[in-house]
């Protein structure tokens, strides 16, 4: 018996992305319900720049229920997408009088599942 091919997502993961999580979020809430074509379509005209990195983890989702699953890639939908906090890296910048002012540069993790619509 072949697996169902309807229900099954395929899902691709960006981990330690050097932006933070908030200004992902604000890219990714845009995009998800909606069909593949569309969501290339609305990331290429926004001008932020978390939008590359969410481009390229569509782009890879695809590709890989295309490669996997053989779904053509016009008749996926992005189910889910979520944006988690990664690590902080810590840094010190000098400052007068030999103290060290800290630097927080936020990292986050982007998962990205698309499936096949249901017509």
């Amino acid at each position: 018996m072949k697996p169902d091919k309807s229900n099954l997502e395929v899902r691709a993961l960006a981990k330690h992305i050097r932006m933070s999580a908030h200004k992902a979020r604000r890219v990714i809430d845009q995009i998800r319900g909606r069909s593949y074509e569309e969501a290339l379509m609305i990331l290429e005209f926004m001008p932020y720049r978390a939008c590359y990195p969410v481009l390229q983890i569509i782009s890879s989702a695809a590709a890989n229920a295309n490669h996997n699953l053989n779904i053509n890639r016009t008749d996926l939908i992005i189910s889910d997408a979520k944006v988690d906090e990664g690590t902080v890296l810590k840094r010190f910048q000098p400052r007068a009088q030999g103290r060290g002012y800290p630097i927080h540069k936020p990292t986050c993790h982007i998962t990205i599942i698309v499936k096949k619509k249901t017509k």
